[in-house]
């Protein structure tokens, strides 16, 4: 996914710029990157993070780094920010989001007299760069801006430092959030809402879908407005944001006692499951389990501990077989919580089932007589083309729609995909029978759309939930 935060102050602001990306890092995966401006101008650090915190990586540049404003991110792919030099002037740039249409923007930028881009390892674009190549396209930083948000497919949020101020730009249907804080010196942009609360900044704006503002140590202007329209991701509730975040005024660790809580209604109005304890799966399973124990009156206990000094999530690892390596070695088990006992436990989401159905083993040797699964959400039957939500190449990696191929085969309608994602069809419930028996489960019930979009709060128009349904 990747965060972004940036400072601008009337005093010097690279250890609330340091500490404001670092809370950032359950989001990155890969590099983290600042850079400041002061009186000699734009300085700029980045570091490889895949096996060290970012905090770790860059205790030596905060020494030397000095400035009045900055910008950085956590970024899960591309070296950045980026200092950029153009007709508009000198600025750096930093982006979280996903470019589903590069190739056609590349040939856009050809067209426009753009001459070549640098070539990251892999023979991929570094995002950040296309997106500064868009906006010297025009005669403005905010019409390039507006140029950008567009022209990109997928989602694009970012902040430009220039030596007169910031620009934060939220993408244009709202996928990601930006968040100002205030002080008394300046303000900050983040996109987590808990980064700076302990940096002395207290909440001052959120900014709305498509939004672009200017900051300086004195004012937040808004040089572009709001749009109506919403599509911010759900994920970030169920699974990527921070338990002390809010997005849109609704915080992570309360929506999650809630998804817990319609979990247990929906086990009990249908006769339910009698487990001896509740439990979640380390770390964002563990809220909604809490509200499922205490919607449901069964003891919550934590029968595995995860041991996170080096990798504190899964996914981090560059491959599959690392990463299911990880989430193996991560667990450690309390042999008298789960010997002869009879475990409900909650996770996030399925996705391609390989650590879940590892989790589980690991619970039967560990002498469980029962592992009755609850996902947070629906299954997960589409790729995201908004964000960097998963590392899977093909929607084949996807459990659920390898199920599907299996029953229907290779060429499958969008009509019966559709029946598939509806709870009360037949061929929902046989494909839940089916991932139930392929990685062992007791018992399998994943949380339904409706009640997920309820547990939000928010209206179903304004949530992204492509991912479980394929709507737009």
């Amino acid at each position: 996914m990747g965060g972004i935060f940036g400072v601008i102050s009337k005093k010097n602001c690279v250890f609330d710029l340091f500490f404001g990306i670092d809370y950032h890092s359950h989001l990155g995966t890969k590099r983290g990157g600042m850079v400041v401006h002061g009186e000699n101008g734009f300085d700029r650090a980045i570091h490889n993070i895949e096996n060290s915190p970012f905090r770790t990586k860059f205790e030596r540049d905060v020494e030397k780094m000095e400035g009045t404003s900055g910008i950085g991110c956590i970024s899960d792919n591309e070296p950045q920010p980026l200092i950029v030099r153009s007709h508009l002037g000198n600025f750096a740039i930093t982006t979280v989001g996903l470019i589903s249409n590069s190739d056609e923007l590349l040939k856009m930028a050809y067209e426009k007299g753009n001459p070549h881009f640098l070539e990251m390892s892999g023979g991929n674009i570094n995002q950040t760069e296309l997106v500064a190549s868009i906006i010297n396209q025009e005669d403005s930083i905010v019409k390039g801006i507006q140029l950008a948000q567009k022209v990109i497919k997928g989602s694009m949020s970012m902040l430009i430092l220039t030596p007169d101020g910031m620009y934060a730009a939220r993408d244009k249907m709202g996928r990601t959030p930006i968040i100002i804080g205030k002080n008394d010196d300046g303000f900050c942009a983040s996109f987590e809402s808990f980064a700076y609360l302990n940096l002395g900044y207290t909440d001052y704006k959120n900014l709305g879908p498509g939004e672009i503002v200017f900051i300086t140590p004195e004012s937040v202007e808004t040089v572009s407005p709001a749009g109506e329209e919403m599509k911010i991701c759900t994920f970030l509730w169920i699974y990527y944001g921070y338990p002390t975040s809010c997005y849109e005024g609704i915080n992570v660790e309360n929506m999650r006692y809630r998804c817990g809580e319609m979990l247990a209604k929906r086990d009990m109005a249908d006769g339910g499951v009698n487990p001896d304890i509740v439990a979640g799966v380390p770390d964002s399973g563990i809220a909604h389990a809490v509200g499922y124990a205490n919607e449901s009156g069964i003891p919550f206990a934590r029968p595995f501990i995860k041991y996170t000094p080096t990798w504190p999530r899964s996914f981090m690892p560059p491959t599959q077989a690392q990463r299911d390596l990880i989430a193996k070695m991560k667990l450690i088990p309390v042999e008298e919580l789960i010997h002869d006992k009879s475990l409900l436990l909650i996770d996030d989401s399925i996705v391609r089932g390989t650590q879940l159905r590892e989790t589980t083993e690991f619970l039967y040797e560990s002498g469980a007589k029962e592992v009755h699964i609850r996902p947070a959400c629906p299954p997960i039957m589409f790729g995201c083309p908004y964000l960097n939500f998963s590392r899977s190449k093909s929607e084949l990696d996807l459990i659920a729609r390898r199920v599907i191929k299996a029953r229907e085969g290779d060429n499958v309608s969008d009509e019966v995909l559709a029946d598939y994602t509806n709870p009360e069809s037949q061929n929902y419930k046989e494909m839940i029978d089916e991932i139930c028996k392929q990685l062992n489960f007791t018992s399998l019930r994943f949380h339904r759309l409706d009640d997920m979009i309820e547990s939000v709060g928010l209206p179903e128009c304004k949530l992204c939930t492509y991912c479980w349904n394929g709507k737009e």
